[in-house]
């Protein structure tokens, strides 16, 4: 069984680090890496949307990689991302990756053409088999790759041994649980699951994601694929029943928090002030409840930094099929402390605003 104790804790997407010149900056790489090993992170993941991969040739993704292994090699867990617009670059990345001894490799599916399922395997399992000793883990942003990691794509990957995890960036949260749920499935374990469900007491007239997820929290276990348990559950009531009620049984076994966010229905285009407090106070509450959990308190200035960090990395992605825009997205990283492009244009969440 592999050992996936490696990928649980924070492991932040790793930014970009360019000189004044817009070249790649080795110093700041390694700054960057140093100033996230002092943090305490336990990992780091090069080369992804942040890394602002889709801008960079190979030997700069290589330079990148080489220079952030010189410092967290050992320390820290580190995945790298090697998806390219063709096969036979991401697997040459995919190869460099193993030789300079990462945990595991990374890719979204390919952009663009929609392709069907059996040629984003193909693709996927291509990099795979250029780094057969290294971990893999499938990119879930339907959002922006145009392509979405779907239950039956995920069974295909699945086969391959070497596949641990999805690093999802999809809306909908609770895809989180089903893909991790639909692992255990695909390894064999899901009938096995769902009876220790029913023996329980679920109803089998339930989603079966939901059985095999309960009946993880009760054993805590599964030979077929481990599966990390959460610390709190955040859950929202604009979804179906049976989700907030898995949610409920899932706090209760575990003896975790459960935050529900309630969402009422609007039939309406229109949305009223009133209906947007209602949900802003949601969100407070929401907030002085993590406050209270994690001991820590929430910050204004903080936000804006992590929003401001989102904000620049949507609008590279936005203005990826125009190459004349890609200059003016390329910011100067030379210190750990890298600066959000114009924070100040994405509003607190009691504005209801998006970004």
């Amino acid at each position: 069984m592999k050992d996936i104790k490696k990928y649980q804790g924070v492991i932040p997407a790793f930014y970009a680090c360019y000189d004044a010149e817009g070249n790649i900056s080795t110093e700041g790489v390694k700054a960057l890496t140093r100033h996230l090993i002092a943090k305490g992170v336990k990992g780091v993941y090069v080369g992804g949307s942040s890394g602002e991969c889709i801008y960079q040739h190979v030997e700069e993704r290589k330079t990148v990689l080489e220079a952030v292994m010189s410092e967290a090699k050992g320390k820290i867990t580190v995945i790298a991302h090697v998806g390219c617009n063709n096969t036979a670059d991401s697997m040459e990345l995919a190869r460099h990756a193993e030789s300079v001894g990462v945990d595991a490799i990374a890719s979204i599916p390919p952009i663009y053409f929609h392709l069907p399922e059996y040629a984003i395997a193909k693709y996927w399992n291509a990099m795979s088999a250029a780094a057969p000793h290294t971990d893999f883990v499938i990119y879930n942003i339907p959002q922006l790759a145009g392509t979405a990691l779907t239950m039956s794509l995920l069974k295909e990957m699945l086969k391959n041994p070497n596949v641990v995890a999805v690093k999802n960036s999809s809306m909908p949260t609770q895809d989180i649980q089903m893909f991790k749920d639909a692992g255990i499935a695909a390894r064999g374990a899901g009938t096995r699951m769902c009876e220790v469900a029913e023996s329980e007491g679920y109803s089998n007239d339930i989603c079966a994601y939901a059985r095999v997820s309960l009946a993880y929290a009760k054993l805590k276990s599964c030979p077929e694929q481990d599966v990390a348990m959460p610390d709190v559950l955040l859950c929202c009531s604009n979804i179906c029943s049976c989700m907030i009620k898995w949610y409920e049984n899932l706090a209760r076994e575990l003896n975790i928090p459960m935050i529900l966010l309630d969402i009422p229905f609007n039939p309406d285009y229109e949305v009223s002030d009133a209906e947007v407090a209602y949900v802003t106070g949601q969100f407070w509450d929401a907030v002085k409840q993590l406050e209270e959990i994690t001991g820590k308190k929430w910050s204004d200035e903080k936000f804006k930094e992590v929003t401001g960090f989102s904000c620049r990395s949507s609008r590279a992605w936005l203005g990826a099929p125009t190459p004349a825009t890609i200059p003016s997205m390329i910011s100067p990283c030379s210190h750990p402390s890298v600066t959000p492009a114009a924070p100040s244009t994405c509003p607190l969440p009691s504005t209801a605003s998006t970004c």
